[in-house]
């Protein structure tokens, strides 16, 4: 069983986070699952083993439907913390079939092809006014100012969050996702159980209000739910509409400040994109491999499953390194280069198998729109200062992108 080396693989080194890549290769290149006792995670870092796991039936987001906390060897969350996991526990991201399948059904009408594509030309329009903001400023953070609110109100605009309300919803979400890193602190705990509550409150009266006054929006849909057996609980209502927040837009933002932040290192790339904007939908492929918002996802293990000759067992955690996945030299010729007209580009930034990401083609919509109005708009834009990239692992992004004209 090989056991990583604490020096090259620290979630919690600044170093690290600053760049994972050296060391996912040298996890690469020590096997195909590697146990990781700080964290009690096995960890799978090679692109074959992750796309296969990530369709495999033995394991599964949660343990819950099958066994209780002590039939799985696992301790129960601490009390304190029960608003975060109510809320975290119903969305679909966390749930495995049947409860899976019935919301993601519902869901996914909202994600329709056709859909999205109606959603196109609001999204464009948006996108060409914060660019128009960024110019007539002169510059400023294209993480504020552009990344973030674009996909905030895609994302309320489709659940029927009136604008006046939105302003906390980042926030929210902030916190929230606080608790997707590695062994998260007491008080990113405590901020996430208040977000929760907070949010979930909110909801509550917005789709009390909703019942009363549907709209042409996706809560109102899911209260019209006839069919009682696709029909949501109230919680799973909340859980749902968080979840498509957090996962609708925290993406999003941090693939557009990673690309242009990589874009800004690689000037020769850049200036080509600059050249030929045809290069766009190609180059959010790329960029979404080469700085892969999430870097790292959990399955449990449901039933013991063997990799490479090594069996890892029931209760165990498996930690798929989506960051290295797409740095393998076995799928992608030279990872390291950033190459916007890859054509052979099977990264797995949007996951596989049934969690397969629902909002993947609006993501890709939102950050093909920013793209194209910083390009024509703003076409010198250029960096006005080094970035500084935030302190998480797991989810990557930077704590802004100072930008000038």
């Amino acid at each position: 069983m090989a056991v990583v080396d604490a020096l090259s693989f620290d979630p919690w080194d600044p170093a690290f986070v600053s760049d994972p890549y050296p060391a996912y290769a040298e996890l690469r290149e020590r096997g195909r699952v590697i146990y990781y006792e700080p964290t009690d995670q096995w960890l799978v870092p090679r692109h074959a083993d992750v796309s296969a796991l990530l369709r495999e039936r033995r394991l599964g987001r949660t343990y819950q439907h099958r066994f209780t906390h002590e039939d799985f060897g696992r301790t129960a969350p601490p009390a304190e913390q029960e608003p975060f996991h109510t809320l975290n526990d119903h969305g679909m991201l966390d749930l495995e079939p049947p409860d899976h399948t019935r919301i993601r059904r519902l869901v996914s009408k909202a994600f329709t092809p056709r859909t999205v594509e109606r959603l196109k030309p609001y999204v464009r329009r948006l996108a060409g006014e914060l660019v128009d903001r960024l110019v007539e400023a002169g510059g400023g953070d294209l993480l504020s100012d552009v990344a973030e609110p674009l996909p905030v109100a895609v994302i309320a605009e489709m659940l029927g969050i009136p604008e006046s309300d939105r302003g906390p919803l980042r926030p929210w979400s902030a916190d929230i996702c606080g608790m997707y890193e590695l062994s998260p602190s007491e008080e990113t705990a405590t901020r996430a159980v208040r977000a929760s509550v907070e949010f979930s409150g909110y909801l509550r009266e917005l789709i009390a209000a909703r019942r009363k006054e549907p709209g042409d929006d996706l809560i109102s849909g899911l209260i019209a739910a006839h069919d009682e057996d696709d029909r949501l609980t109230e919680q799973e209502m909340i859980s749902t509409a968080v979840l498509l927040l957090n996962a609708g837009h925290e993406a999003t933002v941090n693939a557009t400040v990673n690309g242009w932040w990589a874009l800004f290192r690689n000037p020769g790339q850049l200036a080509a994109l600059r050249a030929d904007h045809s290069l766009v939908p190609s180059a959010v492929e790329e960029l979404m491999r080469y700085d892969t918002p999430l870097q790292l996802f959990e399955r449990w293990v449901l039933d013991d499953i063997e990799i490479d000759g090594t069996t890892v067992p029931r209760g165990a955690e498996i930690a798929m390194l989506f960051g290295s996945a797409n740095h393998d030299p076995a799928v992608f010729a030279n990872p390291a280069r950033l190459d916007l007209s890859r054509a052979d580009n099977p990264h797995i930034s949007f996951s596989a198998g049934i969690h397969y990401c629902i909002g993947a083609p609006l993501a890709r919509i939102e950050l093909a729109a920013s793209m194209t109005a910083l390009l024509e708009k703003a076409p010198a834009l250029t960096l006005a200062a080094e970035p500084q990239r935030k302190p998480n692992f797991v989810i990557r992004g930077l704590e802004g992108l100072s930008v000038t004209l």
